[in-house]
């Protein structure tokens, strides 16, 4: 890793156009004081142009110098990982489990466009898989697909989504556009107190947080350079209309609050610092406000696509050095349902426990799901075919409670 570092301090040192924007400027302000001469004195327009041909030449040839420094550093860091990281054959697998599940992959490729906020292209994205035949059938005929339903080949349009999705997103980003580009705190903080109650019951902050903000955006105002106290006096009196509705929760941070206006003076040097000079308030306050509203729909903060594909790029390079290992041993991964080895993700990414069966020590799948037995104990669905034997009554292997196959209800984690 030595020479890619190396390789790296000289991308950074020579792959960068800062000399090269300089050199243009300069180009630049030799053509604008000709012409500025030339506007001047319409006699001198010969001399001027023949004197500023030969310093304009170089700096030409400076510029595209510069170009060529630039090319040469990122084609000698490109060499450096083609060297480090030498193609790999991505893993194969024969069991495509997206090939299988049309519906749901549509439905997240669509929902992630609406999240992005890209709106017509998920329409586009929509009405063309509603102009898509269906897949035809040719191995069963009209009357055996009506009676076999499990054999019917879900359709690529086989999902709905709610039809003021839209409108909601649309909502969601005109309040984060107010709040990132414009610091206006006004839209969040009214969708904020029409669904108070709800936020409260779900132990959130954010109301709070954006009148505290709100609070801190007065008391920084300088309304009145000649009183120090006309953006704390607007503070106080904000203070005293808004904090008494969150006193029940907020007591301690909101006289903490008010004990700055001490302080007013000097803030800079104060305890209150960090309070009042923090650059990422409103970056805080913009993703406290999308995973909440993000949860008033019942989804997830991040878009389950995008949470895919990062999982699975970090899984990536596990699973191509297992394809690799397993390659030269002469080993084959024949796991379908779960994978082979452990796969260091971030907290972020875990979001349910693995069910390990407490019998057969093995972990649980879709087709080998938890099941919870009469007595509360729970063991996996396979162990309890083996030790019911079929539809028989069994006893639970850890306690004397009897029970019936029937009477065992599926866990979801």
């Amino acid at each position: 890793m030595e020479s890619l570092r190396l390789e790296q301090q000289k991308l950074d040192k020579k792959g960068n156009l800062s000399k090269t924007i300089g050199d243009v400027q300069k180009t630049i302000d030799l053509l604008t004081a000709a012409r500025e001469a030339v506007a001047a004195d319409g006699t001198a327009a010969a001399p001027t142009l023949a004197k500023v041909k030969r310093p304009l030449k170089a700096s030409l040839d400076q510029v595209n110098s510069d170009i060529k420094e630039i090319y040469s550093a990122h084609k000698d860091y490109s060499k450096a990982l083609d060297k480090k990281f030498k193609p790999q054959p991505i893993p194969a697998s024969h069991h495509d489990a997206l090939s299988s599940q049309p519906a749901l992959t549509n439905r997240a490729i669509a929902m992630h466009l609406l999240r992005e906020g890209q709106f017509d292209v998920a329409q586009t994205f929509l009405s063309e898989l509603e102009s898509r035949p269906k897949p035809a059938r040719h191995d069963q005929d009209e009357d055996s697909l009506m009676q076999d339903g499990d054999n019917i080949e879900p359709s690529h349009t086989d999902f709905k989504i709610p039809g003021d999705m839209q409108s909601q997103f649309a909502h969601m980003y005109t309040v984060l556009d107010a709040l990132r580009r414009h610091h206006n705190l006004d839209p969040a903080i009214q969708w904020a107190r029409q669904h108070s109650h709800r936020l409260d019951q779900r132990g959130s902050n954010l109301e709070f947080d954006l009148c505290r903000l709100r609070f801190v955006e007065l008391y920084c105002q300088d309304n009145d350079p000649n009183d120090y106290m006309s953006g704390p006096l607007k503070a106080l009196e904000y203070a005293r209309q808004t904090f008494p509705n969150f006193s029940a929760r907020y007591m301690r941070e909101t006289s903490s609050l008010l004990g700055s206006l001490a302080f007013a003076p000097a803030l800079t040097s104060s305890p209150y610092k960090s309070v009042f000079y923090n650059n990422d308030a409103w970056e805080h306050a913009a993703s406290s406000f999308i995973r909440e509203f993000c949860a008033m729909q019942g989804l997830s903060e991040k878009s389950p696509l995008y949470t895919a594909a990062t999982a699975g790029a970090i899984a990536l390079p596990v699973l191509e050095k297992l394809e690799r290992v397993m390659g030269e041993v002469g080993g084959q991964w024949t796991s379908v349902n779960e994978l082979p080895v452990e796969i260091p993700l971030p907290q972020s990414y875990l979001f349910h426990s693995i069910f390990v069966c407490p019998v057969s020590k093995e972990q649980g799948t879709d087709a080998n799901p938890p099941m919870m037995l009469p007595c509360g104990h729970v063991i996996a669905k396979e162990s309890l075919e083996k030790i019911s034997r079929g539809n028989k009554r069994f006893k639970c292997p850890y306690c004397p409670v009897e029970g019936h196959p029937k009477e065992a209800r599926k866990v979801f984690l």
